[in-house]
This record gives C-alpha cells, sequence and structure tokens, in this order.
C-alpha cells in the first residue's frame, strides 16, 4: 500500500538553488540603486571630471609674496565627491577649489586620488586654518580639517612647503570673494 501526501500550503522555498536565487536577486537590487544614486559615478568611473568651470586664485602668503593658480570648482555634492579621482598629474599652478556653501568642519581622503596633494583648508573669509600636506595617493585614512572651514583648496604636494604657504595666509578668487561676510 502506498501513502500519498498532499500539502494545501504554499510550495517548499528552501534548498541551495532558492536560497542563491535569493541571493543574486537581492545583490541586483542594490546594484541597480547604487547606479541609480550615483549616475556619475557609474558612468565615468575611471575617468577625471570634465566640463568643470575654472578660474583664477592667488594666496598672498606673510611674506608679502603673491602666488597665482588656476583652479576648477567643485561646487555640487557630486563634483566634491569626485574630487581629483583619477586625475593623472596635476599642474604645479592647478588645483581644486571645493565649495562647501556653509561653514563647518569637513573630511577628506584621498580613495581613487592617483597624485599626491596639499589639503589647504580655507575659512569664509579667504584666510587659511590648516594645511594637510603631502597627502597619501590611494588611501582611505581620513584628512580632518581641524578647523571650520568653507572651502578647501588641493595643489599637488610639496606647494605649500615650495611656496612657503601657512596657516593665516590669504586666498582669493570669485568664489571665495562672493562668500565673504
Amino acid at each position: 500500500m502506498t501513502t500519498m501526501m498532499l500539502s494545501s500550503g504554499p510550495a517548499r522555498r528552501s534548498g541551495p538553488l532558492y536560497a542563491l536565487a535569493v541571493f543574486s536577486v537581492l545583490c541586483l537590487s542594490l546594484l541597480a540603486a547604487l547606479l541609480l544614486a550615483f549616475p556619475a559615478a557609474a558612468q565615468e568611473q575611471g575617468a577625471p571630471q570634465t566640463g568643470l568651470r575654472s578660474e583664477a586664485l592667488s594666496i598672498a602668503t606673510a611674506d608679502g609674496k603673491v602666488h597665482d593658480f588656476t583652479v576648477e570648482i567643485a561646487d555640487t555634492a557630486e563634483t566634491r565627491a569626485r574630487g581629483l579621482m583619477f586625475y593623472e598629474s596635476l599642474a604645479a599652478d592647478a588645483g581644486m577649489l571645493f565649495d562647501y556653501h556653509a561653514d563647518r568642519e569637513v573630511v577628506f581622503w584621498m580613495k581613487n586620488t592617483l597624485v599626491s596633494l596639499d589639503m589647504i583648508f580655507i575659512a569664509r573669509d579667504g584666510r587659511i586654518a590648516s594645511i594637510a600636506e603631502n597627502t597619501e595617493p590611494l588611501s582611505e585614512a581620513l584628512v580632518p580639517s581641524n578647523a571650520v572651514v568653507r572651502f578647501v583648496l588641493e595643489v599637488p604636494a610639496g606647494t605649500s612647503a615650495r611656496l612657503g604657504i601657512a596657516p593665516g595666509d590669504r586666498v582669493d578668487s570669485p568664489t571665495i570673494r562672493a562668500a565673504a561676510p
């Protein structure tokens, strides 16, 4: 005699194939969410930013010298997050000015940044608050401003020492002037 068992409940959902299918759907959902959240990064991963506006910037040091730069402006969440990632070089008189549109402490890192940089943290009035020199390329170590700032200027590593740039020096550009109190 053979006994047959009938189940009136839902089909059995377990086993390695079911687990793999659920895991795959979750991974694809997460990937889709990330691509929607960061479309530019998904499209241009591995390439430097393009199309940023640029402007003249100068730094007046305590010894009375003025040093001129041409900087790209990163003033949106997306452009600030990308920064100088994937740039393979940076001219001695070039850099990137990050505008946060508010006074606050900030923290940077060098993830996906191929060149060493000096990070110059600047208060709303254009005064240099602090400097992180010779940051390590590709590092995820945090680089804090250690002060309330409005702007961050990234220039090639060694620029601050070479030009005698120090906290207290003044930075001027159209973007900084527009934010002055």
